[in-house]
């Protein structure tokens, strides 16, 4: 699993910090963060952490039976690739 930013305990912690380090909003200071830090987000937002969950319980599910060795992005985009 290799999951981008995501609003976690631990990236709400920081952003509180980042906010006010900046003098802003904690949802101002999260969008100023993706688009300095991972402008290549296609969401440019941060993942929430029920979409990581999402994506956790469909590795472990029987459907996801037949996947094997493959990195699973919940990155919103960041990292663009040609399937």
């Amino acid at each position: 699993m290799l999951p981008g930013p995501t609003r976690s305990e631990g990236a709400e912690d920081f952003l509180q910090a980042l906010a006010q380090q900046k003098g802003a909003s904690v949802e101002e200071a999260a969008s100023s963060f993706i688009r300095e830090h991972r402008p290549t987000s296609l969401i440019q937002r941060f993942a929430t952490v029920e979409e990581v969950a999402n994506m956790v319980v469909y590795a472990v599910s029987k459907e996801a039976s037949a996947t094997n060795g493959a990195a699973l992005r919940v990155d919103g985009g960041v990292v663009r690739t040609i399937a």
